[in-house]
């Protein structure tokens, strides 16, 4: 087991149910088991949403109270925000000495971004680097474990990459970070892509009862149910994951009445719509709850500052020696 844990999250809107199961529950139960760093990844944001950061700090601060009502405790781990932590800016700069032109530019997420988000100039000098300041974010804290999905784990191997070749050039002096994948599958979003902010297809933790139901009555189902006779295959369809989460209990029946056209899609969506509704009901209670202690977030990044600055300092301070700039 890992004894040093750092993970974050770019604030880009409010968290959604691929947050939830991706990492966020994950994070709940390693603040009890290990030394935690949890970061608000503004300058990450910024990559991609550079023209437009007006809503940052409104962002910055609906994650945080997400993240207590979701069941972190600011008090078990270091929450924090990345542009507080100057030291951070400064290390990505010497790791960017090291790290070959290379490396960056065959990160499938590069390419595979530029794709998504057609609409944005998204082909920058801080998108390329994107994977070296999270190196950055790891190895400041020296961080010997990091949740992740699937889709973050060549940039960690990168993050591995980055520390045999520093200490190679410089000596010992990072140990390599190692993953700790999510047990969750990928989540769906209503169009059957990856659940993500970016791409408009998120259920949030904190929308309305109805809301849910609007949403789940959009997502997409296996295209060959065109009529509600028609049978269907449920491993094929974006609602039967989400099913496979919520509603386990009669996972085998909906199956079944969705092979045989036993119901149509409007009943399935309208039991899964339900029961996601209802397992977010406290986390609503509880946020509604923090939202009336005014500047709640700052306070917990605050305090999560202090924690996190004198260990940043420390590393800092071996790398500026090692590399010659003491």
């Amino acid at each position: 087991m890992a004894q040093r844990i750092l993970t974050g999250y770019r604030p880009t809107g409010k968290l959604h149910l691929g947050h939830l199961h991706g990492n966020l529950k994950r994070m709940i139960e390693l603040q009890e088991q290990a030394t935690c760093f949890f970061f608000i990844a503004d300058w990450h944001a910024l990559t991609t949403d550079y023209q437009d950061p007006s809503r940052l700090r409104a962002y910055t601060e609906d994650m945080v109270v997400d993240w207590l009502a979701a069941g972190l405790d600011a008090d078990k781990a270091a929450i924090y925000r990345q542009s507080d932590l100057p030291e951070v800016a400064e290390f990505q700069l010497y790791l960017s000495m090291v790290t070959p032109l290379g490396w960056l530019e065959r990160v499938p997420s590069f390419k595979e971004q530029q794709e998504q988000l057609k609409g944005r100039e998204i082909a920058t000098h801080g998108f390329l680097g994107y994977p070296v300041l999270q190196a950055a974010d790891i190895l400041i804290v020296r961080a010997d474990g990091v949740p992740v999905g699937e889709d973050q784990l060549p940039h960690l191997e990168l993050t591995r990459e980055i520390v045999r070749r520093f200490n190679y050039l410089y000596g010992e002096t990072f140990a390599e970070p190692q993953s700790l994948l999510s047990p969750s599958p990928r989540i769906p979003g209503t169009d059957g892509r990856k659940m993500s902010k970016s791409y408009g297809n998120h259920i949030s933790l904190g929308d309305t009862p109805e809301d849910i139901h609007k949403k789940v009555g959009i997502m997409v189902t296996d295209p060959a149910r065109r009529t509600r006779r028609d049978p269907g295959d449920p491993e094929k369809c974006s609602v039967y994951e989400l099913h496979k989460i919520y509603t386990v209990d009669r996972l085998e029946e909906i199956g079944e009445k969705c092979r045989t056209a036993g119901w149509g899609c409007v009943e399935c969506k309208r039991v899964l719509a339900e029961r996601v509704a209802d397992s977010l009901r406290d986390f609503r209670a509880r946020r509604k709850e923090l939202e009336k202690t005014p500047g709640i977030a700052w306070k917990v990044l605050e305090d999560g500052l202090r924690k996190v600055k004198p260990v940043a300092g420390e590393v800092l301070a071996e790398v500026r020696r090692r590399m010659g700039i003491d």
